[in-house]
């Protein structure tokens, strides 16, 4: 048996390396253990009592809906909104209880506005699962049965081998066993999780690593014994033994719908009281023209107040605009077509539009108090130029290919050498050799490598974990010192053209919490080195020698002027001191319990009594349109103790800034933060933007999240509420589509409740005049139409075009303002019309019946409608 140690990110990731083959080690439900068991292949143990443990399948699902709970769920989701539910009520009394509308009144409408919103609801939930069907239906190559088979991403299960090629997604979460280097590397990128495009190395452990064909990873029995899957994206720690064969407007609306509702309680109640004071008097109690029924003659006062209560509850329903969801839903959804359309939200480069993934917080877009954001990539583009340097105290500056020491020119003495001192070359050197960065396949051949005959160096593509390590290195090819590849376990190195050989013996690994990396390398002469570069806290602190306080000065200079800084530093070894770090290494690095904790204890053994050479200053460029403000900085180590213990002072500190920058976040850091000022006694929007998948938990924490489209993957994309190509066009989509959505959606909502009140109000009135007798003012029809068609047209229309703050057309009038007016007039005109007809008709009938006797008139077969004119 042959055992070996992995250390690899659990993660999904997108790679960019040829022909790789790797283990799915997936994620299975909650765990009751600390551990689980993959068997590679699915090769379960065939001798014993083996129960298999139970893993989630490969399915990514984001929608809300499947074929069989649309109708149930759905129901239940729309029903639990006031409006609904209330209708519904009404309709069931009207079928219960004789009322003075008919049951169709309320129930027509309740079905109108139920299938227009579940239209829409089902629409959109219909992207998402053509969404979630790409993803799982994309193809993916797996090894079963002695070859390689293709199937979906949805049908790939834990313990397959899958192969992935140059350029392709990672469709689970992989461990590497196998590349088709010779060294079992493979360069993969985590754009789509934390929104880093450089490239991180990742090496199979040597006994997988040698399995490159299809007939050897097939023959292959392994078991993996690994921890549970945790919420660090950065830290997995396993074992593998080989054998030897994831809204507001509608709050406001409800408040209003409460108001109404005890309006109506009211109106009912006092109704009903007025219509028994009366009945008290005998004449009203059972007039002559309305004869009571023998059971209602027989029936409870108590049944008949209830009964007389509920049918004036239904006279004055109507107050309760039944249609106001469905035209919010319907401007909504209409509405949001608005922001994809608008070619100012177009970036031309990468042919993308705004795309908006949910319609629902249109108008909280406007109302948006706190904007938290990632910068990688969302404020930057994630390029990175080398601008100056700090060696042995001095500072530097790139000046046409040549370090230049501040303060000269290229025509100076000083400016214009050939040859570079001996703590320059140490410099560069240690800036070559500490890294992870490796060089195209296509330009590691040939004798003379990148140099010409003349001595000029031509280009060499390079890949790193680090963009910043990318253009320390390539800053230090074009001064004279190329880094020119490793082949193996040595690193070559040309100064000024002289090659030069190193092996490399360990690697440090970067870690948050020591924020600095290392190598361990054995020079041409046979010495052993500690080369060290990382953040000054982490590495001034541990140096007893070089120009300390001159390079903490030119620090602090670099970050006021914006750019990333790292220093670096060196150590000799004796060979007893080298003999011992060894040792150190493999007893942590072979340790299956607290493995992280004991390296980290070597690992400050190793870094510690160092040299200091210098520092450098690498700028990040920012997107274009972004404005640097002032304000408050924490870095990681404050923020922990500040989320911990100190949450009310840190967010009446952050609500006192105009800006505030938090260092080094985890990705539920970056929720906890937005948590923290969402759920503050104010309870402001906030909206939350990002690019990578390290953003998830942050855009789906805040009220409103957008993703950024672009080069960094498409999470983020998919589990925002809209996604824009650049974060320069997040001010349109706040300051313009929000604002006007905000005003839009304010004026339709209070324009619902004001027509009913008017609507409502005459009929009210009117059993003053009929005795309360429960008559109706309205025709049913028109009952039914006046909110779902006659009074919501217009003012959708108003909703989706209405722009008062930029006029286009009519002066002062927007085009919106404008249908809204003629509407308007023109259904007043129309009720004009009809009053005028009215009051012909009511003139003559008056003159007719001054010429009949006063018998005539009491005569009961003209009174049989005299309730409607008394």
């Amino acid at each position: 048996m042959v055992e070996s140690i992995l250390r690899l990110a659990y993660l999904f990731l997108e790679i960019e390396f040829a022909g790789e083959k790797l283990c799915d080690l997936g994620f299975d439900p909650p765990h009751q253990s600390d551990t689980r068991t993959i068997y590679i292949a699915n090769r379960f143990p065939q001798h014993g009592h083996y129960v298999p443990q139970k893993f989630a399948d490969n399915r990514i699902i984001s929608s809300k809906y499947t074929v069989w709970n649309f109708v149930p769920k759905n129901l239940f989701e729309q029903f639990r909104r006031i409006a609904n539910f209330y209708f519904l009520i009404i309709f069931l009394v009207q079928l219960m209880i004789d009322t003075p509308t008919s049951p169709i009144t309320s129930g027509l409408p309740l079905f109108f506005v139920i299938t227009v919103t579940a239209i829409k609801q089902g629409y959109e939930d219909w992207l998402r699962h053509k969404a979630d069907n790409e993803v799982n239906g994309a193809p993916v190559y797996v090894v079963r049965s002695g070859g390689l088979v293709k199937t979906r991403s949805k049908n790939i299960r834990v313990g397959d081998i899958v192969r992935v090629a140059k350029d392709e997604t990672f469709p689970v979460d992989l461990v590497l066993l196998s590349s088709d280097r010779v060294d079992g590397s493979c360069h993969v990128t985590t754009a789509s999780l934390d929104g880093e495009t450089n490239l991180k190395t990742h090496v199979a452990v040597p006994e997988t690593a040698v399995l490159q064909s299809v007939a050897n990873l097939d023959k292959l029995v392994a078991v993996i014994e690994c921890q549970q899957p945790e919420a660090d994206l950065y830290r997995f720690v396993g074992r593998i033994t080989i054998s030897q064969q994831m809204e507001e407007i509608v709050r406001s609306m409800n408040s209003f719908l409460i108001i109404y509702l005890i309006i109506l309680l009211f109106e009912a109640i006092l109704s009903t009281i007025l219509k028994y004071a009366w009945q008290a008097e005998e004449k009203w109690d059972e007039p002559w023209y309305n004869d009571k029924t023998e059971h209602e003659r027989n029936s409870s006062k108590i049944l008949r107040f209830i009964s007389d209560f509920l049918a004036f509850l239904v006279l004055y329903n109507f107050i309760i605009p039944i249609s106001l969801y469905v035209t919010v839903e319907m401007q909504k959804f209409l509405g949001s077509f608005f922001i994809g359309w608008d070619l100012d939200l177009y970036h031309e480069e990468t042919n993308q539009r705004a795309q908006v993934n949910t319609s629902d917080l249109n108008e909280e877009l406007g109302q948006v108090e706190y904007v938290f954001t990632d910068k990688t990539g969302t404020l930057t583009e994630n390029e990175m130029q080398f601008r100056e340097c700090s060696i042995n105290g001095i500072k530097y500056q790139e000046v046409n290919g040549k370090l230049t020491p501040e303060g000269f020119s290229e025509d100076s003495p000083d400016g214009n050498r050939h040859t570079l001192m001996k703590e320059e070359e140490l410099f560069l050197k240690a800036v070559c050799l500490c890294h992870t960065v490796q060089i195209s396949a296509d330009q590691t051949d040939g004798a003379d490598g990148p140099w010409h005959a003349n001595g000029i160096a031509s280009p060499l593509e390079y890949y790193a974990s680090s963009p910043d390590e990318k253009a320390l290195v390539e800053a230090a090819s074009r001064v004279g010192v190329v880094f020119m590849g490793t082949s193996g376990d040595s690193m070559e190195v040309k100064s000024l053209g002289k090659p030069e050989r190193y092996k490399l013996l360990h690697v440090l690994e970067f870690d948050p919490n020591r924020r600095r990396m290392s190598v361990i390398v054995e020079s041409p002469s046979g010495e052993k080195l500690l080369f060290t570069k990382g953040a000054e806290s982490s590495i001034l602190p541990r140096s007893k020698s070089g120009e300390i306080d001159k390079t903490r000065i030119h620090v602090d200079e670099f970050a006021l002027k914006g750019l990333r800084t790292l220093c670096v530093a060196y150590r000799r070894f004796t060979p007893e001191e080298y003999q011992e770090i060894g040792k150190r290494l493999h007893e942590a690095r072979t340790a299956l319990q607290q493995r992280e904790e004991k390296l980290a204890d070597v690992f400050n053994f190793i870094e510690r009594d160092l040299e200091l050479l210098g520092a450098t200053g690498v700028e990040d460029k920012i997107k274009e349109d972004h404005v640097i403000q002032h304000g408050l900085v924490v870095d990681g180590t404050s923020l922990s103790l500040a989320l911990r213990e100190h949450e009310k002072l840190f967010m009446e500190v952050c609500k006192s800034c105009s800006a505030v920058l938090c260092c080094r976040m985890a990705p539920l850091q970056k929720a906890k933060v937005v948590r923290l000022l969402k759920t503050s006694p104010e309870k402001p929007i906030t909206l939350a933007i990002g690019d990578g998948a390290n953003d998830v938990s942050m855009i789906q924490e805040a009220h409103v999240g957008i993703g950024i489209m672009g080069k960094e993957g498409r999470q983020a994309v998919r589990n925002s509420d809209y996604a824009i190509a650049r974060f320069k066009f997040l001010s349109k989509l706040l300051f313009v589509h929000g604002h006007f959505y905000y005003i839009r959606i304010a004026t339709l909502v209070q324009y619902f409740f004001y027509k009913n009140v008017c609507f409502i109000t005459p009929q009210f009135l009117y059993q003053f005049f009929c005795l309360f007798s429960q008559q109706t003012l309205y025709d049913s029809v028109y009952l039914t139409l006046y909110n779902i068609c006659f009074t919501s047209l217009p003012v959708l229309i108003y909703s989706l075009f209405e722009q008062h703050v930029h006029p286009h057309m009519f002066g002062n009038w927007t085009f919106g303002t404008l249908v809204f007016t003629v509407m308007v007039i023109t259904v007043t005109m129309k009720m004009e019309e009809d009053k005028g007809s009215v009051s012909s008709a009511c003139d003559f009938a008056e003159s007719k019946h001054r010429g009949e006797d006063n018998r005539q008139l009491l005569d009961p077969s003209s009174l049989q409608d005299s309730s409607y004119v008394h």
